[in-house]
């Protein structure tokens, strides 16, 4: 099983001037442990049942722009896009972009978007939850479509591009990986199956985690989809540092139902740190689990 780290959290010791230097250093210390994802949240505001809205919080696809220069391994994505926040054909060139100036790392985390507080603070349209769920499925096809051959025209209920040309094409062909953020067993597990390259489900316990797969086993068979085509990744998980043996026996229980990957959250204090901390204490274990 491999590792990442999603950097969620812009509220340093040391106030904004530490932002950079805090960044810099987490990301760094993920690519020369061999990290292979490095994520950030696509938020304008900090999500407010964690933190208060005011805190910092960076855009993401700039701030993965940054981390891309300063590695040189870790694959980059957002964990995950809001559908409502870029137009689909904009969102394929902007990851696009990503994926040439870091010569092939980028991954198009996608998802359904869900902070009302933020769309209707700065403006951005926050359609009802089955529209969104429409936006995202054309989203998905529009991207498909502009990584593709064809240049030609897309016409969806909501979105309508005259035509799908992207010039350069991303490094990564036929694209770059596509996974979808969330659980819902009905619609968000369904997109997985029929377009996605990854899923990325919550370390809560092995016996709701066992379920979701479960669920998306059945949407692949009624699409027609083999289940091994998809990559489980997991956000979150027991706490690897200060209880690595409870930690490590857990991912063995992942891994046993098919999750290959595990992405950790940054803690708030130190979060370079703990990423040298984590590949001291369980790296080289976790790695092994699933050979």
């Amino acid at each position: 099983m491999d590792v990442g780290i999603h950097f969620w959290n812009f509220t340093m010791d040391g106030g904004e001037k530490a932002i950079l230097p805090a960044l810099r250093d987490t990301a760094r210390a993920a690519d020369q442990a061999g990290f292979t994802l490095f994520t950030v949240m696509d938020h304008w505001f900090q999500m407010d049942r964690v933190q208060p809205a005011e805190n910092p919080m960076l855009e993401a696809y700039s701030t993965l722009g940054y981390v891309a220069g300063i590695t040189e391994r870790i694959q980059l994505g957002a964990l995950v896009t809001g559908v409502t926040y870029r137009y689909p054909g904009l969102l394929a060139k902007t990851v696009t972009t990503l994926d040439v100036l870091s010569n092939g790392r980028a991954w198009l985390g996608i998802g359904a978007a869900w902070y009302e507080r933020e769309h209707l603070s700065l403006g951005v349209p926050y359609p009802p939850l089955k529209e969104r769920f429409e936006r995202l499925e054309e989203t998905l096809q529009i991207c498909l479509q502009m990584w593709s051959d064809d240049n030609g025209p897309y016409e969806g209920e909501h979105y309508t591009l005259g035509a799908t040309l992207n010039s350069p094409q991303s490094v990564q062909r036929p694209h770059p990986p596509i996974l979808i953020g969330g659980a819902g067993e009905k619609k968000t597990l369904r997109l997985v199956a029929q377009y996605a390259d990854a899923c990325n489900l919550f370390g809560t316990s092995t016996d709701e985690l066992a379920h979701k797969i479960d669920v998306l086993r059945g949407h692949c068979d009624d699409v027609g989809r083999d289940m091994s085509e998809i990559r489980i990744t997991v956000l979150g998980g027991d706490d690897p540092v200060g209880e690595p043996d409870a930690f490590l026996r857990q991912m063995e229980e992942f891994s046993a139902l098919g999750v290959s990957h595990l992405q950790l959250r940054a803690p708030m204090e130190d979060p370079a740190g703990f990423v040298e901390r984590f590949d001291e204490t369980v790296g080289e274990r976790l790695a092994a689990i699933g050979r």
